[in-house]
């Protein structure tokens, strides 16, 4: 059988699309908490300020985390994605098992994170506070990779600082300091120097 140009592309199309399906598809663990403790927050003396892609970005934190992928949202275009490329909605406690996650909705979207439950499987306040949408820095290249990589359903370590931006126009954008906050500037912005899927 003769294979003609429109033939190959259109395998090469749908090769890719079944590539692109496989990659991104949520990991599937079963019952159980996955990351049990919650982030760790340190205090920082006189950080001193660094230039990141033209802003000024000054770490008020240290900050460790490791949970549970609950979703992730890359970003081209406006002046945060200059800074902050990916956002990862991250759960640990009892939103890093998949119990509690299968009975709730949550999507990513312009910068925030929502939620949604018919029944509350868990307490409203405990969802709250053992969730966040947290927009990442990656150091440099190999850390922007594995934060676009992350799939839904896996475990991630990420290591850095929050942090306040500033451009010298007088943009500014500033993490969150607390995991018990809600609503508009309850994200984190992290400074993240080490990435990993565990």
């Amino acid at each position: 059988m003769k294979l003609t140009w429109t033939k190959l592309i259109f395998i090469v199309v749908i090769a890719f699309g079944a590539y692109q399906h496989y990659g991104q598809r949520a990991v599937v663990h079963g019952p159980g908490v996955l990351a049990a403790e919650d982030p760790q927050q340190t205090a920082v003396n006189a950080a001193q300020p660094q230039t990141i892609n033209g802003f000024q970005v000054t770490p008020l934190a240290g900050f460790n985390i490791k949970a549970r992928v609950l979703a992730s949202t890359n970003y081209h275009l406006g002046r945060e994605a200059e800074l902050s490329p990916v956002d990862l909605a991250l759960g640990w406690g009892r939103m890093s098992d998949e119990t509690v996650l299968k009975q709730i909705d949550i999507r990513q979207s312009n910068r925030f994170y929502y939620w949604h439950v018919d029944a509350f499987p868990i307490p409203r306040e405990e969802i709250e506070s053992h969730s966040a949408n947290m927009h990442m820095i990656p150091a440099d290249a190999r850390v922007e990779k594995i934060l676009k990589s992350a799939r839904v359903g896996q475990l991630v370590q990420l290591r850095g600082y929050l942090v306040e931006a500033k451009s010298a126009d007088g943009w500014r954008w500033q993490s969150s300091l607390t995991r018990h906050d809600t609503g508009n500037g309850a994200c984190e912005l992290v400074l993240v120097q080490n990435a990993a899927v565990l």
